[in-house]
């Protein structure tokens, strides 16, 4: 029965957008045994992407009311389903593993569990998936500069945070479980922000805190300073925007390990070089994530097809011979205008519709 329940959850959490793909090895399983009881793995196998209110649930599966509502807000704080808390009756809903309960776990990670995450993120992370609909995109540091300023309000950083009423910063997931196994990077933690309903979530659960926009502001520039990569959630109207380094973010070491990064990456610019005006200093070449950047005779040369648009080396140029220029519209990856398109536009990727 205990095998049955947590297969259930499995194919559960496969349907769902994000993905829960099956691994030769079979480590899912075993991170599914670590995070869930077998209660609250049958439980999180019957809930949808639809929130209700834990009565609904009850109902729908002819179990007590007082006992699934119990159950149900336990879960939430978990970080095992989310949780809308919406006046005073409280919302819940399925959540897909990654980007959702994974995060989640922030505060709860041990060493056994990241060791099983490292040998599942292989199978779990499909980057011919991400190529057609990816769950972040990358979008460019405000100090960058540009050939000519033409951006949107959606993919500037601090026009999107100055618009949140509520901001909540969490620590950064990849970072943290880099350091406790020993490895990783220095970069600041407590980094990756949080908007709206999203950061009730993280603030009610303990995951984040909230903040005011000018220290979420502080933390756009510390990032800047530390050549982190902004990634926002892929939609227009955003829920978080992660910042992202090479040696950690488990993303972006996806992107790195793909001969051309640049592929399956959504962003809407591209680097242009004027060699002529370069100095042959090198500053660039440790700001970019993705080893796109090397100096031949003392002069940049760039890997356009390593690329991924995130401004940081620009920040550094003191000729400004790099530039950001805007990919041709034919290029561009649509943004969808919210979270649910993008599950939408990701099931459908996945073959999941």
């Amino acid at each position: 029965m205990s095998e049955a329940i947590y297969e259930r959850l499995a194919k559960h959490l496969d349907n769902l957008p994000g993905g829960f793909p099956r691994s030769e090895s079979g480590v899912e399983m075993r991170i599914l045994r670590r995070m869930f009881t077998e209660e609250e793995a049958d439980l999180a196998a019957r809930l949808t992407m639809r929130p209700e209110p834990a009565k609904k649930v009850a109902d729908r599966l002819e179990r007590d009311p007082e006992e699934v509502a119990k159950l149900l807000d336990v879960m939430s704080r978990k970080g095992l389903i989310f949780r809308l808390d919406k006046g005073k009756t409280p919302l819940y809903m399925a959540s897909q593993y990654v980007v959702g309960i994974w995060e989640y776990h922030v505060n709860d990670l041990d060493p056994e569990l990241i060791k099983d995450m490292n040998e599942y993120l292989p199978t779990l992370i499909d980057t011919e998936v991400w190529k057609k609909a990816p769950q972040l995109r990358t979008i460019p540091v405000e100090e960058s500069v540009f050939q000519s300023r033409e951006i949107l309000a959606h993919e500037e950083a601090r026009t999107i945070t100055q618009s949140r009423s509520k901001i909540a910063v969490a620590p950064c997931i990849c970072r943290r479980e880099h350091k406790m196994i020993g490895e990783g990077c220095d970069r600041p933690e407590e980094s990756c922000l949080v908007f709206g309903r999203a950061a009730d979530y993280y603030i009610g659960n303990g995951t984040g805190r909230e903040i005011s926009t000018e220290e979420a502001l502080t933390i756009l520039d510390e990032a800047e300073k530390n050549a982190l990569v902004l990634q926002p959630s892929n939609s227009q109207s955003i829920t978080n925007i992660c910042t992202c380094c090479g040696c950690c973010c488990q993303v972006l070491k996806a992107y790195k390990r793909h001969p051309h990064p640049a592929s399956i990456v959504s962003t809407p610019f591209k680097l242009q070089v004027v060699a002529e005006d370069c100095v042959g200093c090198g500053d660039c070449i440790e700001r970019c994530q993705m080893d796109a950047l090397s100096l031949e005779e003392d002069v940049i040369v760039h890997d356009e097809r390593r690329c991924i648009g995130c401004g940081l080396c620009t920040t550094v140029c003191p000729s400004e011979c790099l530039l950001l220029v805007r990919k041709p519209e034919e290029e561009l990856m649509a943004i969808p205008p919210t979270t649910s398109d993008t599950y939408v536009m990701i099931a459908k990727a996945r073959g999941k519709p």
